[in-house]
């Protein structure tokens, strides 16, 4: 069973999480029938995003092998067979459609099929082509968020989107530069040979400080405080930054610059978060 849940990566669903963005934000996170469809959709979402996971580590076996972390993946360590990562993959889409079936909205349904299509892509090709592949990876983010969006039935700011954009370039580019950093052969990632590293520097740099600008804006726009009926939110903003700081410091040492496993791993930058969370959630319930 670990090997199986290894395979589904089930710690990458935090990312799924996006999905209560626009509810938590709304002010309407403790709506039963608002929370219910959220968590049905999150479900979907974590099956959708757990059999792009495996499909890709099935494409993968062989170059994972040859990798210095990869090679431990349930796959290419042969602890899980391809065939029964298969069935695994057929009963992770039974469940997605069932779940996402409970919160049916035709425009999230398709958003869900954008969603597995575009990684299907990325996965049969798409990764090993410069710009798509990392443009491909922040459409997963906003997919999140549009897809939770519209299963609560919520409009969500459109400076939240153009934050959570650029923050998922950073992302996208900073785990692209530290594999350019640790395999710089390409072997195991073909497209790395295409980004010099000042290139992705340089980018990361934009990216990051278009997103707290971004995210500045949203908290001093006049919708959002109208909204919310307080100036508070402004007050969160040298969290966002005390948080991009701490990130950003963490990938410059031998992460490998995936998200996910830099946040998990790093004690400090986790309690960040949390105070931020915290601080929102006074903010805007209380």
């Amino acid at each position: 069973m670990k090997n199986y849940l290894k395979l589904m990566r089930v710690h990458h669903y935090i990312k799924n999480f996006l999905v209560f963005a626009a509810l938590a934000c709304s002010g309407h996170l403790f709506n039963f029938e608002k929370m219910a469809a959220g968590i049905e959709a999150f479900v979907a979402f974590c099956m959708v995003s757990s059999v792009v996971y495996i499909i890709n580590d099935i494409c993968d076996r062989e170059k994972d092998r040859k990798h210095a972390t990869k090679c431990k993946r349930p796959i290419a360590a042969g602890t899980v067979s391809v065939a029964n990562a298969w069935v695994l993959t057929a009963v992770l889409l039974i469940i997605a459609a069932i779940c996402n079936g409970l919160a049916f909205h035709i425009t999230s349904s398709l958003l869900l099929m954008l969603y597995l299509i575009l990684n299907l892509a990325y996965s049969f090709g798409l990764k090993n082509v410069p710009i798509v592949d990392v443009t491909i990876l922040v459409a997963g983010f906003l997919i999140r968020i549009m897809y939770g969006a519209i299963v609560t039935e919520i409009t969500i700011s459109n400076w939240l989107y153009l934050t959570v954009m650029a923050f998922a370039f950073y992302f996208a580019l900073g785990k692209r530069r530290n594999e350019l950093r640790q395999a710089g052969d390409g072997e195991t990632r073909p497209v790395l040979k295409a980004y010099p590293l000042k290139f992705l520097d340089m980018n990361m740099g934009m990216c990051l400080t278009l997103a707290n600008v971004f995210y500045a804006l949203w908290s001093i726009d006049e919708n959002t405080t109208s909204f919310y009926n307080n100036n508070h939110l402004i007050f969160t903003v040298p969290i966002i930054l005390l948080i991009t700081m701490k990130y950003s410091l963490d990938i410059e040492g031998d992460s490998d610059g995936d998200p996910v496993e830099v946040l998990l791993h790093d004690k400090l930058l986790l309690s960040l978060v949390a105070l931020y969370l915290t601080v929102m959630l006074i903010i805007l319930y209380f």
